[in-house]
Order: structure tokens, then sequence, then C-alpha cells
């Protein structure tokens, strides 16, 4: 598990651990241990255990399992990814054919890895997003043609989730679901990737993933009567009722009968009976963000850098487990669209915000959990074979779970006192008798005084002296002899040391085991060179490290020891663990609380880093002052903010101004506002306001936003038809624009063609809004130059020629100047002359805004009666001020 710490080791009899640190280099220093003599860990769990343990005690000979535990064999080695189709055989005959997609050779990753049976407790974006997911995918043929089956599970979580769609002939649904898993590998018909005839979705999801496997598994074994078998057979207890919401689902069935024999037939081991969360998640539970759009907007990698931290994952991310970041990754590609959801987290981030005691004792427990999620997972798994590898991961699966049920006390105990429903809901999950249940039963095994440590030779201790004494007798002299083995190593460096007058010390790592480290301050070496009996010998700043003959044999000593102590242990840790099978549901009820609870403490830390407010869900769109997320964290101080005003009654906006005004980035800010608000965040502003969006768009194709679109809906269309002549361009965006306006769907768009401004006196539905940027002239040099303001206002852009005045700024030629300007004179005022704004459309526009913000005012205001009255007096100052403007229109463009 550790494998590149080292620790040193004396001995004096006692035990602590360091921490591994690194030099600027990247390669590990050793860190300086006060250290085990196994025999003091010996004497303390040796004679204090009870008789009544025995009911453990195995009644198989301790050489059971000698064969395969000696050899170290692995349960079945992986199958590798070839640049041509390579079939696998399993019991009975061809089960999959495993290809790269073209273009992805030399870079293609190893195929599914067994189970990582290491569990730690770090938390990062990068953990959240490691690729350890399967996945797979079925369509259905002939009129069932676009109905698509998915089945996926997480080797680190026991959680299988089914869905089943209808997409459209682009795949954007599927697309963007997988990109949400971040796959290691899908698995799909061998039907639908036949060399030349593939189906046009495994064209595309091969075109799309070009770094992930696929793998062709026979068309037989996507069977639904085969997979509703395997539910019924795996699904856990408590969440049974999913059989009723997928009994009709064929295509999500057959999806996962092919992986769960897949995983089967690849992992070497299946999941015990009644083990699995089986959950099925519909398209309509969650807030669609199509891949594009998640990429553009920076949502959880950033664009330029991908270890960068400047996107909303790396913004919001404080999470402490790797569940929580992993849930508050999911959150943020797939944000939540009930409102009374969205509400409860709020009520608990304002909880946790006003009550230190509670958001500090929840992030110091929280810190000390491990990935309940993948720990769960190892648990579940029945392994076919038996390893020394499987038994030592085994002992320390045990030794993990005591770790994490020791927690749930300390859990209850902070959340004892809170307020809200959510908050109350995790703490009542955690009153299961069943967590009870399954400590008692691991305490009657496993010392009192086992637990997690961090470093390799301590949880190595851990491990060898985990089960208690006298369960059984082959076990106890298996440790005493290995007490024996280390003590001799100490004994044998301390004589070393006598006997040439060096400072040494006994130091240990996962790939050397125990060897001998010495400090050159001070010494002096005969001849400049260490002794010849000294071999291995590595020289880092002023430390040597060396072994000796005799030392490598006790090495070896210690490894048979050793082998033979996991073997005896995990004898009785499998009886330990069927036991306790049968209540390890419970887990799953911790795992979400601890996820939930980690992502809320993040969200809550963010709000104190910097100064967001919470967000009121209505149907309007209004954010005050608000502020880029990322932007903000990127500079390190407030950022210019804008305001942002959608509504029904003024659902399309249009944005003009130069280049880099600010534009895009304004678009930007509005959709992660609203991603912020829908994960049930606070938001950057000092007021917002939201209508929850079943689908934010950005601008990745208009005919997938046509196709897709609904009344609900966020689009944001950043310049649209900027490749293409202005005529075409113009006429484009004015055809997409009133497709959009027939609809009830929230738009901002931004858009070079000052044209298009003209839809303002069409629609009372249009505002137009710019960047307004000042332009100044040098006193010494006679210079124009630009200030942008990124501040939004209210309006058409006035700077109409920016292009010309850029030019001003070149060595162009001032003819040619002054001669571009007299053409783009004439030119404005001949489509000047086209436009007129008639008067009576004005004052049609004038009711129409005062109407729809009385109705906005009825519905959502909270403003007391005086307040309401200056409210009501400022609109009716508007709406005769707009009146009497229609009285003497202006033509614009």
């Amino acid at each position: 598990m550790f494998g590149s710490s080292t620790d040193e080791v004396t001995p004096c009899g006692k035990s602590q651990y360091g921490q591994r640190s690194k030099d600027r280099s990247g390669r590990n220093e050793t860190t300086s241990y006060e250290a085990v003599s196994a025999s003091s860990s010996c004497s303390n769990r040796g004679d204090g255990a009870s008789s009544g343990h025995s009911a453990l005690q195995p009644t198989a000979h301790p050489g059971q399992l000698s064969h395969s535990f000696q050899k170290g064999m692995t349960n079945s080695s992986l199958l590798a990814s070839t640049s041509e189709s390579s079939s696998h055989r399993g019991h009975g005959g061809t089960l999959c054919r495993t290809s790269r997609p073209a273009g992805a050779m030399g870079t293609h990753p190893a195929r599914t890895p067994l189970t990582d049976y290491s569990i730690t407790s770090c938390s990062s974006g990068a953990a959240a997003s490691s690729a350890s997911v399967m996945v797979a995918l079925v369509e259905g043929r002939g009129l069932a043609r676009g109905e698509i089956g998915m089945a996926s599970l997480n080797l680190r979580c026991p959680e299988l989730v089914l869905s089943q769609f209808a997409d459209t002939g682009t795949y954007a649904k599927v697309i963007t679901k997988i990109h949400i898993l971040v796959p290691l590998e899908i698995l799909m018909p061998d039907t639908a990737s036949e060399k030349g005839k593939g189906t046009k979705l495994f064209n595309l999801v091969t075109e799309n993933f070009p770094g992930v496997t696929f793998t062709a598994v026979q068309r037989k074994y996507f069977n639904e009567r085969k997979g509703l078998e395997y539910i019924q057979q795996l699904c856990a207890p408590e969440f049974s009722t999913v059989l009723m919401e997928v009994q009709a689902k064929y295509y999500c069935l057959a999806a996962a009968a092919a992986l769960l024999k897949y995983l089967e037939f690849v992992q070497n081991s299946v999941y015990a009976a009644k083990s699995l969360r089986v959950i099925f998640k519909g398209s309509e539970q969650t807030a669609m963000i199509d891949s594009a759009s998640a990429s553009h907007l920076e949502l959880v990698v950033n664009n330029r850098d991908r270890r960068s931290e400047h996107s909303l994952l790396g913004v919001l991310n404080h999470t402490k487990t790797a569940g929580g970041a992993r849930r508050l990754r999911s959150n943020i590609l797939e944000p939540l669209v009930d409102v009374d959801t969205i509400n409860m987290r709020l009520d608990s981030i304002q909880e946790l915000l006003q009550e230190e005691e509670l958001f500090f004792g929840l992030k110091n427990v929280i810190g000390h959990f491990l990935d309940t999620d993948q720990l769960l997972s190892v648990l579940v798994q029945i392994p076919k074979q038996e390893t020394v590898q499987i038994a030592e991961a085994k002992i320390t699966h045990v030794i993990q779970l005591k770790h994490t049920l020791d927690l749930v006390p300390q859990l209850k105990m902070v959340l004892k006192n809170c307020n809200t429903a959510l908050l109350k809901a995790y703490c009542t999950s955690l009153e299961d008798s069943r967590f009870d249940v399954i400590l008692e039963q691991i305490k009657t095994v496993i010392n009192d005084d086992t637990t997690y440590l961090k470093g390799s030779l301590h949880m190595r201790t851990q491990k060898c002296y985990a089960v208690r004494p006298n369960i059984n007798e082959f076990l106890d002299i298996s440790r005493r002899a290995y007490t024996e083995i280390v003590d001799d190593i100490a004994g044998l460096v301390s004589q070393l040391g006598e006997n040439y007058g060096f400072p040494m010390r006994t130091s240990f790592s996962t790939a050397r085991g125990f060897f001998i480290q010495m400090r050159l301050e001070g010494v002096v070496l005969p001849e400049g060179k260490l002794p010849s009996e000294f071999i291995k010998i590595t020289k880092h700043k002023n430390n040597y490290s060396f072994t000796t003959a005799d030392l490598m044999k006790m090495n070896d000593r210690c490894d048979e020891a050793l082998r033979e102590i996991f073997h005896m242990s995990y004898v009785v840790i499998r009886q330990l663990l069927s036991t306790i099978h049968e209540h390890i549901h419970c887990l799953y009820k911790l795992s979400d609380a601890v996820s939930m609870l980690d992502m809320l403490v993040s969200l809550a830390n963010a709000c104190t880093l910097s100064d967001y407010v919470r967000p009121d869900f209505t149907d309007t769109l209004a954010i005050k002052q608000g502020r880029h997320p990322i932007l903000e964290r990127m500079a390190g101080q407030l950022p210019v903010s804008n305001n942002t005003y959608i509504s029904e009654g003024c659902n399309f906006v249009i944005i003009t101004g130069p280049n880099m005004s600010g534009k895009s980035t304004y678009l930007k800010q509005v959709a992660l506002c609203q991603i912020m608000a829908q994960i049930g965040s606070y938001v950057p502003a000092t007021y917002a306001s939201f209508r929850v969006a079943d689908q934010i768009f950005t601008r990745i194709g208009i005919s997938y936003i046509i196709h897709n679109i609904s009344d609900r809906s966020l689009i944001i269309i950043d310049e649209l038809g900027r490749g293409t002549s202005a005529e075409e361009g113009i006429g484009l965006c004015h055809s997409v624009c009133e497709f959009l306006l027939s609809l009830k769907a929230f738009t901002l768009f931004a858009t070079h063609f000052l044209e298009l401004c003209q839809l303002e006196t069409l629609y009372p539905n249009v505002e137009n809004q710019h960047m307004g940027v000042q332009h100044t002239r040098s006193s010494d040099s006679g210079t124009d130059s630009v200030v942008y303001t990124y501040l939004l206002q209210r309006g058409c852009s006035e700077d109409r020629h920016y292009g010309l005045r850029a030019a001003e700024m070149t060595s162009l030629p001032s003819d040619l100047i002054k001669e571009a300007k007299t053409v783009v004179s004439k030119v404005s005022q001949q489509l000047l002359s086209r436009h007129h704004c008639d008067p009576e459309t004005l004052q049609q526009r004038a009711v129409y805004h005062l109407a729809t913000r009385l109705l906005q005012a009825a519905r959502n205001s909270r403003l007391d009666p005086d307040s309401l009255r200056m409210y009501l007096k400022g609109l009716k100052k508007q709406y005769e001020a707009e009146l009497q403007a229609a009285e003497q229109p202006v033509a614009t463009l």
C-alpha cells in the first residue's frame, strides 16, 4: 500500500510513524522514526485475550492454503490491449474481443486491472475524476434504434447505475453521460463494432473517446433476462425498489448482464449476494450540460493546463475525502433541478456558516475517514482464488473497517445538535444499530488497540498482530518467530555499529525490507569508503543506505514468517467477513452521509474564502454585482462585477461590444453562477435569484440546441456566424434569434453584428446591452488608446466602428483610413434609412415592460409595504419616461 515510504527502526521497543518527504528533485528522503520493536507489539497483545474468542477458531489445518500463499501467485493476469483485435477465452469459449480505436495506438491505457486494494483518505480533483468506471452500452435495433441502454459500475464503489433513454441521431446524451463517467473501459456488442461495419453509435463513441479501451462482447451476453436475475441476486435489500423501475427497461438490463459477466471474467471475483447498490438514473432528474459546454465553461478541467485548479471544481473543492470530491464533481456536471433538494442543501450550508463549532467539528471528523466507497467495494467482493496478496489486503480492509466504524460515534456527536432537515436526516441514518453489531463482531477477533496507521512498517505491524492471541495457536507461533527475527535484525545492526564505530540505524521500506542507514556528519571513513561487508550502497545527500548479506537473509526469513502470519490470519478473517456480510449494507448509509457532509463542508468553506451570497429560486434570473468565480480565484482579488436580469417578459439579451471587452467572460460568469446555485452552493454576488434550468447550452452547434431546447433552458451563444461573410452571418443569426424568441428559454446572445440590435424594436422581450469602452488620446503622441471598463451597460454599443479605431492604432496610411471611414458612413446611412422606430410599437413595448414587471413583483416580491410603494413609484416614472421617448423616436441600428 505504501510502497514508497521508508521507516527507521531502533531496538527501543516503541513505535512512532512519521511522514515521507521529498526533496526538490522529487526523490524520497528518508524520514527518521522512533520505531517499533516487534517484540513490544507482541507483548502488548500477548496474553490478555479471553477464551471467549474460540468460537471463530478455524478447523482447517494451517497447510490448507499454503501452496498458493507461499508462491504468492496472483489470481489472474491482466488482459492486455493490442493494436489488433484479440480474443479472450473464459470458461467454455470466447467472451470478448478487445480493440483500440484508430489513432489511439501507443497511448492506449492498459485493460481493466484487478481491483485496487489500496484505500487512502486523499482527496483531490484528480482522485475524483481518475478512470475506474466500467461501462456497458447497447442500442436497440430496427424500430427501436435510438433507444439506449447503459450500465456502469465504479470499481472503487459497489454501485451499479442503470440508464435507459431515447437519443437523437447525434447521440449527444450518450456522449455527455460517458464524459461524466470518465470510463476506463467501454463494452459494446460485437455486432455493433464489426470491422468496417460499425454502427453510427460505435463510430461516434470511439471518435470522442480515443483514449478509452473498447471491448466487443458477444451479443448473447447482452441478455435482459440474465440481467434481471443478476440484479435480483446482487441488489441490497435497501435498494430493492429499483426492481420495479427496471423490469421493463430491457436495454439497460441487457447492458447490466454483459457488464457483470465481464467483470467476473476479468476480475476473477464475484460480488457477494445482496451486496450492491443498484440505482436507475433517468435523464430528467438532473440538468443536462453537454460535454462541449462543460469543457467550454471549464467546469472540472482548466483548458490551458489540466493540472491547474483554475476550474469551477478547483474553486469549490475543499473536500477531505475522495468520495466527497467525486460527489462534488458529479454534481457540477449534473446539477439538481429539484428546488426543495437544493434549498435543503442551502439551509445546511447556512447553518454550517453560522455555527463554527459544527463547521470545524465536521471538518475535523470527516478528515479522518478513508474512502468508504472503495472500502465497501472490496469488502463485498469474493475472490475466486486466494493468494498472499489477497490475504494481506483483506486483513487491511478489516482494520480499515474498524477504523471507519470507530469514527461513527464521533460523527454522531458532532451532528446531534444540528437544526436543518438534511443534517438531521444524516444524523438519524447514523443511528443504525448495525454499525455497533459489525464493530462488536470485529472486536471479538481483532485487538482493541489495532488501528489504521500511515507508514509501511507500522501498518505491517498492525496487520501482523491484528488478530487476537489464543484464537489460532499456529498464528501465535508464527508471530513469535517474526518477533524474534525483527529483534535479531535490530541486534545485528546494533552490533555492526559497535564493531565499526559508525552511527548506524535500522530503517525499513516496502521495496527493500529492513536495511541500514547512516549519516556522514562527523564520520571518517577509512580510505573514504565503507567496509566491503556492506553491499547495495546508495548515497543521498549526507545519508548512506546499505545492507549486508546476513541482513538480506534475515529479510527473507522475515518475509516467510509474514506469509505464514497472513495465511493464518486470513483463515480467521475470512470467517469474520462471512459473518458481517449480512450487515454490511449499512455502510452505504455511512458512505452517502460522509460524502454529502464532506461536499457541504467544502461548499461552506468556499464561502469563507470569498464574499458569496445565498441564492433564491424564482422565475427570474437576477444577479446583482455578480463575479466570475474562476477569474476571482485566479486574480486573487475581486474582478469587475456586473448585474444580470432576465425574466419571462425579457428573456432574450443581445450583448455587443468590441473584442476583449469582456463579453465571453460575462457569458461564462452567468452560466457558472447558475450551475453553482443548482448544486446548492452560494454564489459570488451581493444578491442572486435563479430560475431552475433543465439544460444549459453554450455555442456547440445550433442544430443540437434547436433539437434539444426547452422552455426552461439557459442558452449562451457567443458570436454565432463569425466565420462567414457579414451578410450570411447576419442572416443566420437573425433566423436563429427569431426561432429562439418563439420560446421561453433564457438566452444571452453576444454578437458583433450590430444589425441584430434592431430586434429590440420588433420584439418586446428583447433587450440590448453592451460592454462599455472608453477612448483616450495621448496629449504627447496624439495617438488613441482604448480602455476597457468591463461594465455591462444598457443599449446597443455606441462604438460601432471599433475595427476602424483599431486600424487607426496601426501603421496603415491615413489616406486608407479616411477612405474606409467615408465608405462606412455611406453604408450606415443607407441602413439607417431603412429602419424606423414606430412610435406605436414603442408605446406597446412600454406597456409590455410595465405589465411584466408588475407580474414579477406580484409573484416574487418580499418587500415590506413602504419599500413596495417606492418600487411601484419607480416603475411608474420609468413607464412615463418610456412613453415620452416614444413620442420622439430615434432610428437606431
